[in-house]
Parts: C-alpha cells; sequence; structure tokens
C-alpha cells in the first residue's frame, strides 16, 4: 500500500497515529471507514469487533486494517483492547459510523507537535440521509453547532467527535471506564483535568441515523437529559437503560 504524504510527514516529526475503531454488526460500512482513516493520514488502523454476528471481522481484515482484533461487545472495553495493542505515539478513536476530515491527521499532528496539549476532538457535523425534510436538516445542522459550542467552552467531547490522545497519557489514565454508556464524557472530564486540550474547527461527519430514527427533537432532549443526569449522579447503567 502507497504510504500517504500525510503519514511520511508524521514519521518525520516523530508523531505516528493510530487509528482504533471499535465496530459492532458493521458489515457493508467498516471498509469505507477503513478508508477514510487511511486517507486522513492514519499510520496504523486497528478495528475492534465486539463479536459482531455479521461479516464486519472478514470485511475488516480484507479492507486493509492492519489488525483486526476481537473484543468483549462494549466500546469502551474495544478501545481500551485497540489501544494496548496500538504502536502509535497518538491515539485517535473513531466510531464506525463517523467519518474524519481531510488530512485529519495532520492536523492532529499539527496540534500535538509541541508537547503542551493532552489531547482534543474534531468539530462535528450530523451527516444525514438524502430523503431527510428541510426542518430536520436545519435542526441537525444547528445540533452540529450547538455541540461545537458546548466542546468549545467547557472541553467535554463526545465519541463522535474522534477523540484522540497521547497514548503514553492514555495509559496513565488507564484508559476508559468500562461502563455501558459515558464512557467518552467520563474519559473527556479525565482528559481535561491532565493539561489543556483542544477542539479542531475541522468538521469529522457523523452519521445522523438515530436522530433521524428516533426524530431529531427527541434525541436532543435524551441526549441533554442524559448528560445532565450523568452530571448529577445518575450511574451509566443507569443512562443505558433509559438511552436504549
Amino acid at each position: 500500500m502507497t504510504r500517504s504524504r500525510e503519514t511520511e510527514r508524521g514519521d518525520r516529526c516523530g508523531l505516528r497515529i493510530s487509528v482504533i475503531i471499535p465496530a459492532l454488526n458493521e458489515a457493508g460500512a467498516i471498509g469505507d471507514c477503513i478508508r477514510n482513516a487511511r486517507e486522513a493520514g492514519a499510520d496504523e488502523v486497528i478495528v475492534v469487533d465486539g463479536d459482531s454476528a455479521d461479516t464486519t471481522a472478514d470485511e475488516a481484515r480484507t479492507g486493509g486494517a492492519d489488525r483486526v482484533i476481537a473484543s468483549p461487545r462494549g466500546r469502551a472495553a474495544q478501545m481500551n483492547a485497540g489501544a494496548a495493542s496500538a504502536t502509535g505515539d497518538l491515539l485517535c478513536f473513531l466510531h464506525a459510523d463517523t467519518r474524519l476530515p481531510h488530512c485529519a491527521c495532520g492536523a492532529i499532528r499539527a496540534a500535538m507537535r509541541d508537547g503542551s496539549l493532552a489531547g482534543g476532538a474534531f468539530a462535528v457535523t450530523l451527516s444525514h440521509s438524502p430523503s431527510t425534510t428541510p426542518w430536520t436538516r436545519a435542526l441537525l445542522g444547528l445540533t452540529g453547532r450547538m455541540i461545537g459550542a458546548r466542546s468549545r467552552i467547557f472541553r467535554s467531547y463526545t465519541g463522535d467527535q474522534a477523540i484522540f490522545v497521547r497514548r503514553a497519557l492514555f495509559e496513565r489514565l488507564k484508559g476508559y471506564e468500562e461502563v455501558p454508556l459515558m464512557e467518552d464524557v467520563r474519559f473527556s472530564a479525565a482528559l481535561r483535568k491532565s493539561g489543556p486540550t483542544v477542539l479542531l474547527a475541522q468538521r469529522a461527519a457523523t452519521s445522523a441515523r438515530r436522530w433521524e430514527a428516533c426524530g431529531p427533537l427527541r434525541t436532543i432532549f435524551l441526549m441533554w437529559f442524559l448528560r445532565a443526569a450523568h452530571a448529577a449522579g445518575m450511574k451509566p447503567e443507569t443512562c443505558a437503560r433509559i438511552y436504549r
């Protein structure tokens, strides 16, 4: 496979990036996610399959992943397993339904090069289906901007924003807490306490399939309610039951 210019720049500045993709029943999509990570400049792509019932793992093997790892189901456990096998200096956690922006890894390297930042994430846009109504498209666009505003103010990031972190710091923090929900919020808080973080202006595109299926207003209310309830002390297990 031809090495990208971004990868070569990463080698020269000494910062290799491992993109870790937790996946569950993502046949038909995982190959595109791997290609996106490569095109964004990843030095290493690791797919962690959570016992999918479809051909996700096989498609990941033939789709260009450096490693495909089996893990117990659960996004936190899968991301921790991927991180344990990664060789990069920087880790970027990419959901299987999220796509990195062009030159994402170059932007990460540039931000992290001087060593002052603990990590960060990308701004986000919600990708809608072609049949989405103008009203829903407008609401999803507003939601993406609200997520960005929240992230800039509170430095609180979600998994859909492709969180990145120095591997050495990730290990010191002992990775993601293996809880059924809110693992990204908890890790983001730990990351913020460890040092400065950054919200990159480039936008990752994440699928709005849940928002469309459940209704955007209902989903917005649910997401913000869960974040507030979790901050007030609701256990992740209870949050997960409500979410599902």
